[in-house]
């Protein structure tokens, strides 16, 4: 049946409510026609049910306009009877209630006359048929509208997840001033290492506990022909790539509103015959393209660019897979130097990445996935400036703009300004000592990466999950010449001999449901790690394992129990210590709970 807009059910209704209300109210002259203020065929929507024989006329006046209800289809005969019972009953009590002479009984001539209802029998009568008409309205659908088109191309989606996280730090690390914060330093103004005092500095010693919000809400958006794109709002304490955690109670505090990034922004789209072999090209801002590791990108990283993706069936059992993308990873100011007429090169900074794989069904129970890749980043590295004096925190040298725009910790850093100290401008080296800091290695990673998934428990299913990276550009040699951090203690005290590295792994075990789809449903995951310092770039890497960054390892023990489809709570203890330079170790055990809708 076609659903009636509620513009044309509308009329119908008030114009059957007014019938009946009429119909019900006591008559003060004869009526001709005892179905004359009755509501006609043409005002109501007509019964689907066949109408039923005319009962035999009665002398009770009510009881002759139930069956004449019943006739027309409006009532059945079960609720006539009860609603005839029910009058008469009211009948008797409002009758006893009321100091009034008994009316006559009516005349044959006057048979059909409404002398009087009840009140509560109009009030009655009313509800029950717009409570069935009501009814039908929604069985129907006479209401609905259908939507305007183009809100089916939108897919709405979202997830909160509140977490309680907990930083603990053991006795024995080292809190002389041995972990500068070189990030802080690079997004602020420049340090004078020529002052007294110490350099913006990691904690190691203090305990920490936080709440921490995540908020993200986005949609898919069908665009038709093979063309699709994305949008996501997420939280966060700052820009920060790898991040969406907003602390409660930070960014100033005193219940002060929390910031909102646009977190995804993309066009895509797809091409291809379809059955196991088709392309998607992808422009804009878009989750991770790869198949990866948290080791290696952060699970909230998004990249920038653009990235190619395509899958070829090789046989029943196996498909080939390819990734390749081109990604601005910064973009040097229009304006550098802005305090100064005459600007700067650029310093464009730039990653490409590349990865050939393979998806294995090597039996009906055992599948695996495998891929191997290559990123290269352009002028991540820092630079050394040409010689020149800052006289003040303002002045810019000409390779500042290779330092990190963001950065965690762990890489090995180097000096970009190459202040002259020969001349009493500056004291000969005593005063005039502003600073930034680089990345002292250049980084261009091979990375295998692999994942065996075995269903032979269905419907548990045990993962194992695995990863190798070296970085082929790093120069021990070279790198030590120009490091300030990630040193050891030489003997007898002061700095000794440099000690990064350029390689890192990470192994996980997973048991447990592949998807959370009900109470009840539960995975548990066991992993350990370990990245050299300069294996790969700190800025990109898991923001949460050893409070983030490279020059770590250590062990994560975690698990998720769904409580509905929708709803999950989770716990991870992770414990992580320092492998190059003065010794840091901490344990961070967070709680959370998730919604997604």
């Amino acid at each position: 049946m076609t659903p009636r807009p509620y513009y044309q059910i509308i009329p119908v209704i008030a114009v059957f409510l007014t019938a009946i209300s009429a119909a019900m109210e006591p008559a003060t002259e004869p009526a001709a026609d005892p179905t004359a203020d009755a509501p006609q065929p043409g005002d109501l929507p007509q019964p689907t049910a066949t109408p039923l024989p005319a009962a035999p006329p009665t002398d009770n006046v009510t009881i002759n306009l139930i069956n004449r209800l019943v006739q027309k289809g409006i009532l059945t005969q079960a609720e006539a009877a009860e609603m005839i019972q029910q009058a008469q009953a009211d009948a008797a009590a409002v009758a006893a209630s009321q100091v009034q002479p008994i009316p006559p009984i009516p005349s044959p001539e006057e048979e059909m006359r409404v002398t009087y209802i009840p009140e509560i029998v109009r009030n009655q009568m009313r509800d029950e048929i717009k409570q069935d008409l009501m009814a039908q309205a929604r069985e129907e659908e006479w209401t609905k509208q259908a939507a305007p088109s183009w809100t089916s191309k939108f897919r709405p989606f979202g997830d909160l997840r509140v977490r309680s996280e907990n930083t603990l730090f053991p006795d024995g690390n080292d809190n002389s001033g041995a972990f500068p914060n070189f990030n802080a330093i690079n997004t602020g103004s420049p340090f004078d290492t020529s002052g007294t005092l110490f350099s913006p500095q990691h904690n190691v010693d203090q305990d920490r506990h936080r709440m921490r919000l995540r908020a993200r809400i986005g949609t898919e958006i069908m665009l038709g022909d093979g063309f699709n794109g994305g949008i996501r709002l997420a939280t966060g304490d700052s820009g920060g790539p790898t991040s969406t955690n907003q602390t409660l109670g930070g960014s100033g505090g005193n219940f002060s509103k929390y910031a909102v990034w646009l977190d995804r922004a993309f066009i895509g789209y797809t091409f291809g015959p379809g059955d196991g072999d088709e392309a998607v090209a992808l422009l804009g801002r878009f989750d991770n393209p790869f198949f990866s590791t948290e080791m290696h990108w952060d699970d909230d990283l998004g990249f920038d660019g653009l990235a190619l993706r395509g899958k070829a069936r090789i046989n029943d059992r196996a498909s080939a897979f390819l990734t390749a993308g081109l990604f601005p990873v910064y973009n040097t100011d229009f304006n550098f130097a802005s305090n100064q007429p005459a600007k700067f090169d650029s310093t464009d900074k730039w990653l490409t990445g590349v990865q050939l794989g393979l998806d294995w069904k090597i039996a009906d129970d055992l599948t695996a996935k495998f891929g191997m890749a290559y990123y290269g980043f352009d002028n991540i590295e820092g630079r050394l400036s040409s010689p020149f004096i800052p006289l003040t925190d303002k002045d810019a040298g000409d390779t500042d703009t290779t330092r990190p725009s963001f950065a965690q910790r762990g890489n090995t850093y180097m000096a970009l300004r190459n202040i002259d100290n020969s001349t009493a401008a500056n004291d000969y080296g005593n005063k005039y000592q502003y600073q930034y800091y680089g990345l002292a290695s250049e980084f261009r990673n091979l990375t295998l990466t692999g994942r065996l998934d075995y269903d032979h428990f269905d419907p548990l299913r045990l993962s194992l999950l695995g990863e190798l990276t070296k970085n082929l550009a790093f120069d021990s040699g070279d790198v030590a010449g120009r490091a300030v951090n990630n040193r050891g203690v030489a003997t007898g005290g002061g700095i000794g001999a440099y000690e990064g590295g350029d390689t890192a792994w990470y192994l996980a075990f997973v048991i447990g449901k592949p998807a959370l789809e009900k109470f009840g449903d539960w995975q548990a995951t066991l992993g350990y790690r370990y990245l050299e310092s300069d294996s790969v770039v700190d800025g990109f890497t898991d923001s949460d394992f050893g409070g983030g960054g490279t020059n770590v390892q250590g062990f994560t023990l975690g698990g998720l129990f769904a409580l509905t489809k929708d709803i999950r709570c989770g716990i991870r203890w992770m414990s992580s210590d320092e492998i190059a330079g003065p010794p840091l170790s901490s344990d961070t055990l967070q709680i959370d709970f998730n919604a997604k809708f």
